[in-house]
């Protein structure tokens, strides 16, 4: 039987406490911006955070809403790193939850920001960049597909989905914590690839070679984009390769993270 009540260091019952008006506002893009924290639902998303080192300052627990054992020790070993534990009414947690199954734990940790030049790549590397991705679910599973396959880091151009969202940490399913990942302009990062010696491939439907033609062993960045939009000019005519994904049907195009999907594991089927 594990033991939480002495990691507990606040009890909140009150929906009027400052932290819980806090906690509802890191919804919005703005708050998240303004005080560079965000929130992180769930026994697996905080799970894979805790692996990979990502610090969160508050864990918000429920105990009525607590699955069982891995959840409390998972709580232990927050505690033990330093995170301040809070007790939630059920009532005041629900509210806070964005699953309507919540799973009794939520927490609050800092913005992380890295640059391109902070990027670790191995000798032949594997990068995946997404184009001006609009919906958070979309670039969750691409960081769950970019985990799947190892890439070496993700790179999101033209952002308009605030990787911190909290539907981009749940679709994530907490990779967002084991990927690499960083925002740039179109501009700095072909600059930086080219410096880097790596070969970009963008995904476009018009393109004469499908993508299994293409050799994918040398250092490579695949690039894909929203699928309502495509890609934009700058990358039809800066990438150093265009492929397509047969289309037998009637529609033109896959989701986004399927086209991205794809073209990642044929990298890691030809590389193997």
């Amino acid at each position: 039987m594990v033991d939480i009540t002495h990691t507990i260091k606040l009890q909140i019952s009150s929906h009027r406490n400052p932290r819980i008006k806090h906690i509802h506002k890191l919804r919005e893009r703005r708050t998240r911006n303004r005080s560079g924290q965000f929130l992180i639902e769930g026994f697996r998303e905080l799970s894979r955070a805790y692996e990979n080192n990502y610090q969160v300052t508050e864990l918000y627990v429920c105990p009525s809403f607590l699955a069982g054992t891995k959840e409390k020790e998972l709580i232990l070993s927050f505690y033990e790193a330093g995170t301040e534990i809070i007790e939630l009414t059920d009532d005041i947690f629900r509210k806070l939850a964005y699953r309507e199954q919540p799973e009794g734990l939520l927490g609050v940790a800092p913005q992380k920001e890295s640059s391109l030049e902070e990027l670790s790549l191995t000798s032949a590397p594997l990068i995946l960049i997404a184009e001006a991705i609009e919906k958070p679910g979309n670039l969750g599973a691409m960081l769950r597909s970019a985990d799947a396959t190892a890439v070496d880091a993700v790179i999101l151009c033209q952002s308009c989905t605030d990787i911190f969202n909290p539907n981009v940490v749940r679709a994530s399913t907490g990779t967002l914590f084991s990927v690499p990942v960083t925002e740039s302009s179109n501009e700095d990062t072909l600059e930086w690839l080219r410096l880097k010696k790596i070969k970009t491939v963008a995904a476009l439907p018009q393109a004469g070679k499908n993508y299994t033609d293409i050799d994918m062993t040398a250092p490579l960045a695949i690039v894909v984009g929203a699928e309502e939009q495509g890609l934009s000019s700058f990358w039809k005519e800066n990438a150093d390769e265009a492929v397509r994904i047969p289309m037998l049907g009637v529609a033109d195009s896959l989701n986004v993270n399927n086209s991205a999907t794809l073209l990642l594991y044929e990298a890691i089927r030809q590389r193997a």
